[in-house]
């Protein structure tokens, strides 16, 4: 359990929380994992509603209290009532993971527009309505716990750093999260609200099984690895803000994905 020290009005609001998009398979439910294990009341969220119960059910199995709430990243109705499912059930957000994102690989010379489209709705527009409907709760907890603060972590790619083949429109909506969690950093750090983007190669998820071909699984990064880099940055003060972290696959070319 995390021995974080905070004021609160009632009994809940005693207790961490954390709200997960993305958070019924992949990394993002390895850090919902994560956070449970470590004593976070959860809000959590996917598309598949079904999927996200079972995940619910799990996660309450290490003794937290979880709330699952269904929804599409790329639908403004849906992120607010999210978040204000979350704030209704938990009163407090110490911990905002922006787990939730899409992919598509083609050439740019005849990359489809509505896969573009997609990709920055989800990638980058989501975050940013989700960003704004979260951030006075994050605010508020930070506030409570100024030592501590409140943190943001957005599951990123290598590819919004450094460019790949056949990954234009994905790379450019994940430099525009690294981007976004960078201009968090700007104006609300001083306040005690701090984001990182985490940075990886290529994991080893269901995202990533259309390059089996090329790349073994087994050379591909652990899920694991990035759970415990998002984890260590939930352990920060607020005097420590840590914009980005870059993981890479060993080899002579560290910045490929």
């Amino acid at each position: 359990m995390n021995t974080q020290a905070v004021t609160a009005d009632s009994p809940e609001e005693e207790r961490l929380a954390a709200l997960v998009t993305g958070a019924s398979r992949g990394i993002g439910l390895g850090i919902a994992q994560g956070l449970a294990q470590a004593g976070y009341d959860l809000t959590i969220t996917a598309r598949d509603a079904e999927l996200l119960e079972r995940t619910a059910d799990d996660l309450r199995s290490r003794g937290v209290r979880v709330h699952p709430v269904a929804g599409d990243m790329a639908d403004e109705d849906d992120i607010r009532r999210i978040a204000h499912a979350h704030t209704v059930a938990h009163r407090r957000l110490d911990v905002l993971v922006i787990g939730a994102g899409v992919g598509s690989a083609g050439a740019i010379d005849n990359a489809p527009m509505r896969r573009f489209d997609k990709q920055f709705a989800v990638n980058v527009r989501g975050p940013l309505v989700l960003l704004q409907e979260t951030l006075p709760l994050l605010r508020k907890t930070a506030a409570r716990n100024p030592a501590h603060g409140a943190k943001v972590i957005a599951l990123s790619s290598i590819t919004g750093l450094a460019p790949e083949p056949a990954l234009s429109a994905y790379g450019a909506s994940k430099a525009a999260l690294i981007s976004l969690c960078r201009s968090v950093n700007a104006e609300v750090s001083a306040d005690g609200v701090s984001a990182t983007a985490i940075c990886p190669g290529y994991v080893d998820t269901d995202m990533s099984a259309w390059m089996h071909d090329r790349i073994d699984p087994a050379d591909m990064i652990r899920v694991d690895d990035v759970v415990r880099l998002a984890l260590a940055v939930t352990h920060l003060s607020a005097y420590a803000v840590v914009p980005e972290i870059v993981v890479t696959r060993p080899g002579d070319q560290t910045w490929r994905a």
